[in-house]
């Protein structure tokens, strides 16, 4: 982790604050840049930093006795993790690993505590994106427990596509198993299956949406209904779908193609 002259504005949620809201945190700010896979905390450590994600993503994940984990959520610049620890949540109930190298701005928890206490608007920005996150648990488990593996491998990549801002996404199979909870093997075959549609290629872990427009026909319901969520929770415009961030949408293929 190094430190650098990122812009916190560009999370959104600081950016949405007033001016005088922003300033009680702002001071206090540091950024840095981190690696994909470093652990920020582990399921039961005490939050001692809140993390304002500027670019990349970061994935919460409930952990099992015996070591297994799952993807419950994912934060981008949309939001913030750890936030509870500024209305007196200590314990982090879930690991918080870095998915998509991450820039990020950090406060410590008792600085975030204090402007918690000094601003209604940053009360509220907590209590809402925690709402969010919530949705988000409640949904994915849905999801995972209904909807077939390759409508959600649709869902991840898509949620991950949002995050990155870009249709160009560098993921293993060790990391994507783990997000959907999948043996390594299966993503080889549900990433060839959809690369098989030609709405993506996936080589030594690099996934490329070609086709924006027919990933979200394969995708589930689900990403849909948490961006729609997430819109009317947060009170902000929802973000356009249905066009890749980095080039014009590539033609829809055949309808024949499954």
């Amino acid at each position: 982790m190094h430190a650098s002259a990122l812009d916190p504005l560009r999370n959104r949620l600081l950016a949405a604050l007033p001016q005088p809201d922003f300033a009680l945190i702002a001071r206090r700010l540091a950024t840095a840049s981190m690696p994909a896979g470093q652990v920020l905390n582990e399921a039961n450590d005490s939050m001692q930093q809140v993390y304002f994600p500027l670019k990349g993503m970061l994935s919460l994940l409930a952990v099992l006795k015996n070591g297994k984990a799952i993807e419950t959520a994912t934060v981008g610049r949309e939001g913030v993790v750890n936030a509870m620890a500024g209305l007196g949540l200590r314990t982090s109930g879930v690991r918080v690993v870095v998915q998509l190298p991450l820039d990020v701005a950090i406060i410590s928890a008792p600085h975030f505590a204090d402007a918690v206490a000094r601003s209604v608007n940053i009360q509220n920005m907590c209590i809402h994106y925690n709402e969010i996150l919530l949705t988000q648990a409640r949904v994915t488990a849905v999801c995972n427990a209904i909807h077939p593996v390759e409508e959600r491998f649709c869902r991840w990549l898509l949620q991950s596509a949002d995050s990155a801002e870009s249709s160009t996404i560098h993921l293993t199979q060790e990391l994507l198993s783990e997000m959907l909870g999948v043996r390594r093997t299966s993503i080889t075959q549900v990433a060839q299956k959809i690369q098989d549609t030609g709405a993506i290629t996936y080589s030594r872990g690099v996934i490329e949406i070609l086709n924006r427009p027919l990933l979200m026909q394969l995708c589930c319901e689900c990403y849909q209904t948490l961006a729609d969520r997430a819109a009317a929770l947060a009170e902000l415009p929802q973000r356009p779908l249905g066009v890749d961030f980095d080039k014009p949408p590539a033609p829809t293929l055949q309808s024949g193609a499954q």
